[in-house]
């Protein structure tokens, strides 16, 4: 049987700025990435965020970014994996602690933006991101790009890994996701999204910019909760991959 879990980035609002859908998105995803505060979010939107996940029944995780609040994480920066060390401890921290006084369980660890990216091709970072989510718990699922440096780190540091695949992002024939500062970075049409993680999931295979098709593994697939028809992909997307016989689960039970 086929089996994927779904996520979402949320908890991306801060201050007076709403960003997002998210107790709408809720029902239709079994994982969140929760912003810890230094991309996005703020201490009363991470609580407020945890609280409509435990509701629903949809798995927490970290969503751990640069400090980076104007350009929400997705800017490179010169950081050394000591501090990528550093800045991933003290944001699972602070979103484990709202997660303990609700009652729940953290569940996973998933690098937001341009740290995600950084650490899908850096080792070093790669490393230094895996330590971190070790040291801190080494229960936790790592999320990591499918095939990247941080997946293999994961791996190799026998953490729980979750091979992670874009529904609405093109590929480069090296796995690497298409920077968004290339206008063919996005899919918007939402049934080629959903045709291209059908394939992902069951022929295991992706077909890249270059026109070629890769190998990739399909664990988890990423939902963007700040685009503007997050919601309504959402709702698609789970109808279609019920509808081609893939069973919508946790990530848990499945990595």
């Amino acid at each position: 049987m086929y089996k994927l879990d779904i996520n979402c980035d949320m908890g991306e609002s801060f201050g007076t700025y709403t960003k997002g859908r998210d107790e709408e998105i809720l029902p239709y995803i079994t994982s969140a990435n929760i912003a810890c505060g230094f991309h996005a979010g703020d201490a009363s939107t991470m609580k407020k965020t945890v609280e409509l996940a435990l509701e629903h029944n949809v798995a927490i995780g970290a969503h751990p970014g640069l400090n980076d609040l104007v350009g929400f994480g997705r800017r490179n920066m010169d950081i050394t994996p000591a501090e990528a060390y550093d800045i991933v401890v003290y944001q699972i921290g602070a979103l484990q602690a709202f997660v303990q006084t609700q009652g729940g369980t953290l569940q996973h660890v998933k690098p937001h933006g341009a740290l995600y990216n950084m650490a899908a091709r850096n080792k070093d970072l790669a490393q230094a991101i895996t330590q971190a989510v070790t040291d801190v718990d080494s229960e936790l699922i790592l999320f990591g790009l499918a095939g990247s440096a941080l997946y293999e780190a994961g791996k190799q540091n026998g953490l729980r890994t979750a091979s992670e695949v874009f529904s609405d992002r093109t590929y480069q024939e090296d796995g690497t996701l298409t920077s968004r500062r290339q206008s063919n970075a996005l899919i918007t049409d939402h049934n080629q999204a959903v045709q291209q993680v059908i394939r992902m999931v069951k022929q295991q295979q992706v077909h890249t910019l270059q026109q070629v098709d890769i190998a990739i593994q399909a664990d988890t697939v990423c939902i963007h909760g700040d685009g503007e028809q997050a919601l309504s992909f959402a709702k698609h997307i789970h109808g279609a991959l019920q509808s081609a016989s893939i069973k919508i689960e946790h990530i848990h039970t499945i990595v």
